[in-house]
């Protein structure tokens, strides 16, 4: 996929049809973890106020615009790094929008009162917190353990949290090279101790840029192990988990609760703001500066810090939404046809028929579905797709 660089790439129009996402992204961390790409820099007080102040204007040329949001997702980054300034962001998104759901992430020495009561006086539902691993010889490998303490102590801090949100979620990771088979056991066991709402089990990703420290940190990575660990990692959490996609788990008893895990699957379109933020609107990706201080600067002259963008065409559309609408389990043939306004076996009859082949998937009526196998299809082709959107903040930050 190739972006093009120019000087004020131009949204899509600001117009209010089908359902759409407000991402905001908060690059700010006290500690970088190594193996992480996504566009963060080391918290400074003054610069971080700034930003938020940015963002804030941001989130304003979008309302001037024309847009519409129904839900917030805040990534880092740290979201709640300056928890004052973040509950002010989002109090100004729902005044602008029709916000109906509300997902922060955050780390867990913010499990505390002081960030907590904030969150939820800003209507945050779903808090997802990124714990990686309870394995406190992998935590002091990735440089989390001096931070955020022992694996007893993490689960303990989410066992204190639970039922203050909607849903409570644990980020989890899988396959980093020192991880073992009897540390996932660990990490199963924990999750099944504090009974937590949600699980995402990522594979770990690991962009260009990142091989090396993951390397020098951790060791090489083998991506052999992978699919015994999500085989056990899925037959463990389904025995009190359904999945709501291929890599993420919900409990069974929260069915009737909508809880958002991958607003890609979720959102046909989602806005990025901040800087180093993707979004998706009407068939154009588009990434915002990943320079702070020209983001900043950019946004203080009313424009919207657009770096770079492209334009689909309708078969990389249409393949697009096949895969993200698959990874959440399941796909409309005849609202995906109506959307596009064309015959769908002209774009997706080879994809369907190889994956049907492989049994990958199935097909029930009009709607195609993932199989057991086929999920962890999925997971090795959106941990493909990640990675190519983590080598281009690389290339962008270059």
């Amino acid at each position: 996929m190739t972006f093009s660089p120019q000087e004020s790439p131009a949204l899509p129009p600001g117009n209010n049809k089908g359902k759409r996402l407000l991402y905001l992204h908060v690059p700010f961390c006290e500690r970088l973890c190594p193996y992480c790409s996504f566009n963060r820099v080391p918290f400074e007080e003054k610069l971080c106020r700034a930003y938020f102040s940015a963002l804030r204007k941001e989130i304003l040329l979008y309302r001037d615009k024309g847009y519409d949001f129904n839900g917030v997702y805040v990534g880092g980054g740290t979201p709640t790094v300056l928890v004052d300034e973040l509950e002010a962001v989002l109090s100004l998104a729902r005044e602008c929008f029709s916000v109906g759901e509300i997902s922060v992430e955050t780390n867990p020495d913010h499990l505390t009162e002081v960030r907590l009561a904030p969150l939820e006086r800003a209507g945050v539902k779903r808090l997802s917190v990124g714990i990686q691993s309870f394995d406190d010889a992998l935590l002091k490998a990735m440089d989390r353990y001096d931070k955020y303490g022992s694996g007893r102590r993490i689960a303990e801090r989410m066992k204190s949290v639970m039922g203050r949100f909607d849903t409570l979620n644990a980020d989890m990771m899988f396959n980093f090279p020192s991880q073992t088979g009897a540390s996932i056991e660990n990490d199963l066991d924990t999750l099944a101790e504090i009974a937590v709402d949600q699980v995402t089990y990522y594979p770990l990703m690991v962009s260009d840029s990142t091989r090396r420290q993951v390397e020098q940190k951790l060791g090489s990575v083998d991506e052999r192990r992978e699919y015994v660990y999500y085989r056990r990692i899925s037959r463990q959490l389904l025995k009190e988990y359904r999945f709501s996609s291929a890599w993420c788990f919900s409990r069974k008893t929260a069915e009737a609760v909508k809880i958002v895990d991958e607003y890609v699957v979720d959102y046909d379109d989602y806005a990025g703001l901040g800087s180093g933020s993707i979004g998706y609107l009407a068939g154009v990706c588009y990434a915002n500066t990943f320079d702070i201080e020209d983001y900043i600067d950019r946004v203080e002259k009313d424009r919207i810090p657009l770096m770079a963008s492209r334009t689909f065409g309708i078969r990389e559309r249409i393949h697009y939404d096949f895969l993200m609408k698959l990874f959440g389990g399941s796909l409309d043939l005849i609202a995906l046809g109506k959307k596009y306004g064309v015959s769908l076996f002209r774009y997706l009859w080879l994809p369907i028929f190889f994956f049907r082949l492989v049994g990958g998937i199935e097909r029930r009526d009009n709607r195609l579905f993932l199989t057991e196998r086929g999920r962890y299809h999925w997971v090795v082709m959106m941990r493909e797709f990640f990675t190519a959107v983590n080598n281009f903040r690389d290339f962008c930050r270059s």
